[in-house]
Parts: structure tokens; sequence; C-alpha cells
């Protein structure tokens, strides 16, 4: 059934087509003006020095890591409930991903995990900004200083998400964001790495262009991870309407939180002192709800109403991990995987089609 309210929805317009067409008729087509404006415009926002404009958000996080000096021997601590790539990109320095469990309110990485996963070889600890609600970062960078350990943040959905008053993008030694179509802001596909070091950003610049410190002269093996100029374009339009979709999404998770009421179905938790900026608005399906998760999914889609599980799977039970991994427990988030559910919360869902969603899900038995 085609659906009539769908769980994710990319927000472009004519502002958009414009810049791409004046990008098309300039012939720059590969990084150029356009991919320098978006990241002075991005470092601008995020209240940091730099931000270095990548293809993808994968390749943000693999840019972070590298160049924070991550190899084969390594460890790295990271969230097991999150996108895959939280964790693949610790795989593709050689080093190893170290899996801890998540908070059971917030979803995101639990720090009395991550103190207990501390050894010799820890160098890092990726923490990820899940769904859009910054991780508790102040007790996670307090044990990152004491044991000399990186902290990068993955914001890949987190565009303007607040902690203690500050914009994410500049707690960590660099932050990630994805430009994916369905984040809270796009460039088609593209990612940007955000930080305060100029050393740092400098070798991650030419770590994204074949390892090339000037044309042909090459420091380092790197690899070819820049944003195109038509990226550049979108971004820099999205941006000025980043602040707007981020209040929709704020005011649509506020209409949800306020009118589903059903026995068994938990709505997002909200950290205090922090800005959710609801990249998905995601929902716990517990015991005593009147059906299990896959007829409920059923019962929505039959209604037209779009919804995904995110993530049905911890990164450390993914088959290429679980052999590395055989005793890994992390028990809250195997139960999340079980329960979560996103419903759509995306700029373009109307009060209508929210009316249409709280009436259908409460009206469940």
């Amino acid at each position: 059934m085609v659906q009539k309210i769908p769980i994710a929805q990319p927000s472009t317009g004519a502002e958009e087509q414009a810049a791409v067409a004046a990008v098309i008729k300039s012939g720059m087509l590969a990084q150029g003006p356009a991919v320098a404006e978006f990241e002075r415009t991005f470092a601008d926002y995020c209240g940091v020095k730099h931000a270095i404009a990548v293809n993808s958000g994968t390749a943000a996080l693999h840019t972070a890591v590298a160049c924070a000096g991550i190899k084969p021997g390594d460890e790295v601590i990271v969230p097991t409930f999150s996108f895959f790539a939280t964790a693949s990109c610790v795989s593709m320095c050689g080093a190893k991903p170290v899996f801890v469990d998540v908070d059971a309110k917030t979803f995101n990485i639990n720090p009395g995990s991550v103190a207990e996963a501390v050894t010799k070889k820890t160098k890092a600890v990726i923490g990820v900004h899940l769904f859009g609600q910054p991780f508790d970062i102040r007790p996670v960078r307090e044990i990152c200083d004491d044991h000399k350990l990186a902290l990068i943040e993955d914001a890949a959905q987190a565009h303007g998400a607040e902690y203690s008053g500050k914009r994410i993008g500049g707690f960590g030694k660099a932050s990630c964001f994805s430009f994916y179509p369905t984040k809270n802001m796009t460039t088609g596909e593209g990612g940007i790495v955000t930080t305060n070091d100029d050393a740092y950003a400098t070798k991650m610049r030419i770590f994204i262009s074949h390892g090339q410190s000037e044309k042909y002269r090459h420091v380092m093996i790197g690899y070819n991870y820049r944003m195109t100029d038509i990226g550049g374009a979108i971004g820099c339009e999205q941006m000025k309407k980043l602040p707007d979709f981020n209040a929709l999404r704020i005011a649509n998770a506020s209409y949800l939180n306020s009118h589903l009421s059903v026995e068994g179905l938990i709505t997002p938790y909200r950290m205090p002192d922090s800005t959710h900026v609801y990249h998905q608005y995601v929902i716990r399906i517990a015991p005593e709800f009147p059906m299990n998760r896959a007829e409920f999914m059923k019962c929505l889609a039959d209604r037209g109403i779009g919804t995904a599980v995110h993530y049905p799977i911890p990164i450390h039970r993914q088959p290429v991990y679980q052999e590395m991994n055989p005793t890994v427990s992390c028990p809250v988030a195997e139960q999340l995987c079980d329960e979560v559910l996103s419903l759509p919360v995306h700029p373009n869902v109307t009060k209508p089609m929210l009316e249409e969603i709280c009436t259908t899900i409460n009206g469940v038995n």
C-alpha cells in the first residue's frame, strides 16, 4: 500500500534547484567555492574553527578516526546500539571496536559501561547522539580526559542538537555529521567533520584528497572523500532552512508525546538541559502493548502510516562482528532492538497527519 504518511521524506525546493543549476552552469562540479562556503557556514553554525566536507557520513567517521591516529592493535569504545558505520569506521583503520551498552532511557552510550571498558589498548571513544538527542557528554569526556583518549562524536543524526546550551559540534576532538537525504538536512549524499584543532583539520583535508599536501605530492595514504560543489550548493540552502526544519520536528514530537496514550507504548525520553532534534521519533513497544511490534507495524501500514525499526540488530550481533565478540553482552541494547519503533516526525508531517497517527495508534486493541 502506498504510504500516505511516509516515515521519512527529504525537504528540498526551488532554492536547492536553483543552486544546483548555478553550479552546473558554472562548470565547477567537483569540490569548489560552494563547498568552501558550506564549510564556513556549517563551522559558524556549530561554533567551531573548522568544518571539512566529505562525501558521506561514513567518510566523515573514517576520516576523523584515521586522522586521530587510530591504527591496528588499538581499541576504540563504541555503543552497540547505533548504525553500523559507528563501528565499521574503527575496523576500516585496522583497530578493534569494543562494544558497550547504552542507557535504557536515552538509548545513548552509558558512561558507566565506558569506564569499565577502558584498557591499555584503548585510544578513543565514539559517542553517538542517537536519533537527534545528545549523549551525556560531560561524564564521557571526563573519562577520556582521565585516560588521555580522543573523544569523537558521531553526530550523524544531531544537526542543531544542544547540550548544556551549546550546539553539538565542538565538544570532542571531532564531530561527524551525515547529510543523507533522510537526515535533518541533506546534501544528497555527504558528510562533514568539525573540529577546533588546527593541525588535525589540516591532516583531515590531506586525507580526504588522496593524501595530497599539494597537487601530485602525496604525504600519506588517503582517499577520495571530497564533497562535490553540487552537494555544497544544496547544503548552503539547507543550512538556511535547518532551524525551521528542527523546530517542526520538535513540535511534531511534542504533539505525539502529548497525544499518544496506549498502555505499553513508551514515548521518547528527553534528557534535561539538552535539545533533542528528533531525527527519528522512537517509541518502545513494551510487553503490555495490545499487539507485538510486527502486528503493530502491519496495522499502521494498512492505514498508510510508515514506520521503521532503528535498529533491529545490535552491532555486536551483526554477523561480521559476532564471531569476533562471542561473549559480549549488552542487555539493554538487545532489549531495545526488540522493542523500538520509529514513527513519522519529519517536517512534512502535517497536523492532520499527526492527528491520524495518534487516532490510529490510540485505537489499537
